[in-house]
């Protein structure tokens, strides 16, 4: 039996997200009361418009990465810490000989949360799972001890639904989504650096009262002020910078710009196929659960196509390449992920509401993290993934170490890998005061304020 079951897992995990989700979807939808078909048009939809989002994704990563990397080496720094995005990451994760172990208990500490009503988050997410797990695959790789592997995949995930829970006020408010959150570490990990930045930036006169959105800098920026304006620019000025020639560039320009149209276009399929399982959602939990509302856990990715959050990326992804420049020690250079600094500022765009200041500086400081992390990961990553058969050589490059925007170049994920391999004695006392605080701050003194007033 046991033997079918990971056989079914297997193929739905080999078979990606865009044939997952669906499946997922559909399931949720029956169990929500939905009919088969109205469910399986749900899945289905939002299946469309996950693939929609990243063969977009893939089509800006082919043409800004190469671009990018040669902008850097233009410029004659040398960095021998290769970004080779999400995806190597993932399969280094399912890889493991510890995975089914770490998923099972992440799973299952989604359940108990539930069940003990300290978190309002079904995370039908499965697929991203694998940001998690790859911390908990990491702890064990440096400690040879399985125990504390799992442990460290079961505090990811306590921490990736609190998260999701505390921002989804937030997301529903901004991007128009109701009943859902995003539990995907690549946008929760911000929130680390995020929440004490934007409380920080509402104490300095001058800017703890500038409200300055997107439709502003269009207002007064005008023409340039335009999305596709602004892809086409940038593109242009990086495709310059990299070697190329004016059509080359001009070509990038228009890459980067159709972007930001067509990005939006596939997002709102994730909204259609979303609001029928949204719907029955709610009503189911009003029948079943009458003091409390659970929401919907989706990939990050139903949101990175807000214009606000493509936008203060494509600004991001220049500046970001120079900070790989500039900041002392970094050794890491950004390629295959900058198309995705989407999933690391979409939940810093919901925090802020849109102010477009504020998204910048806290995102200079977010992939500065990225960056830092990155690089003091990247030689335990490297070991990892030659031990699971990976040939560094051929994906990034004789005597190149490899890193990503994703694993411990994530600040939570970074903190809670650090909290398992330094004395425990020590982090383990920390990290319940940390966290036990930010709880207190960001649902009980909340949700009791009214009380008090």
């Amino acid at each position: 039996m046991w033997g079918i079951v990971q056989s079914a897992f297997d193929w739905l995990m080999a078979a990606g997200p865009t044939v997952m989700l669906p499946i997922i979807i559909t399931v949720i939808g029956l169990i929500f009361g939905l009919k088969f078909g109205q469910a399986f048009k749900s899945g289905l939809t939002l299946g469309i418009g996950f693939a929609g989002i990243r063969l977009v994704l893939d089509y800006l990563a082919s043409n800004l990465g190469p671009a990018a990397q040669a902008m850097v080496e233009n410029i004659g720094v040398q960095l021998d810490v290769l970004d080779v995005g999400w995806g190597s990451v993932a399969a280094i994760t399912w890889a493991s000989p510890i995975v089914i172990f770490a998923v099972f208990a992440i799973f299952i500490t989604n359940i108990v949360m539930l069940v003990t009503k300290t978190t309002n988050t079904l995370d039908v997410d499965i697929w991203n799972y694998h940001h998690m797990a790859i911390v908990g695959i990491l702890v064990h790789y440096v400690t040879d001890n399985v125990y504390l592997g799992v442990a460290a995949a079961v505090i990811m995930a306590v921490t990736t639904f609190k998260i999701a829970d505390w921002t989804q006020p937030s997301v529903e408010e901004t991007f128009g989504i109701p009943g859902v959150t995003l539990p995907t570490v690549s946008a929760t990990a911000s929130m680390v650096i995020a929440w004490p930045m934007n409380w920080l930036l509402d104490k300095i006169p001058g800017l703890k009262n500038l409200d300055f959105t997107l439709d502003d800098a269009q207002k007064y920026l005008g023409f340039f002020g335009d999305q596709s304006i602004l892809g086409l620019i940038l593109g242009i000025v990086i495709g310059l910078l990299g070697g190329n020639d004016i059509t080359g560039s001009l070509q990038l320009g228009v890459s980067m710009a159709a972007v930001l149209v067509i990005i939006p276009k596939m997002t709102s399929l994730f909204v259609e196929g979303l609001m029928p399982i949204s719907s029955a959602a709610q009503k189911w939990s009003q029948e079943k659960f009458k003091d409390r509302q659970l929401f919907i856990g989706l990939d990050a990715a139903v949101v990175v196509g807000n214009q606000a959050v493509i936008t203060t990326a494509l600004i991001l992804i220049p500046l970001t390449l120079l900070l790989a420049v500039i900041l002392p020690g970094n050794r890491m250079l950004p390629f295959a992920d900058l198309a995705i600094i989407t999933f690391r500022i979409c939940l810093v765009v919901a925090l802020t509401k849109g102010n477009f200041i504020k998204n910048i500086i806290i995102g200079l400081v977010v992939m500065s993290a990225v960056l830092y992390g990155g690089t003091y990961s990247a030689p335990i990553l490297t070991e990892l993934a030659t031990t699971v058969g990976i040939d560094i050589a051929a994906i990034a490059g004789p005597g190149l170490m490899i890193a990503s925007f994703s694993a411990l170049s994530l600040p939570q994920s970074l903190l809670v890998f650090l909290m398992f391999t330094q004395p425990l004695y020590i982090t383990i006392p920390a990290f319940i005061v940390i966290f036990g605080f930010s709880w207190y701050k960001l649902e009980y003194q909340k949700n009791n304020v009214s009380l008090e007033a």
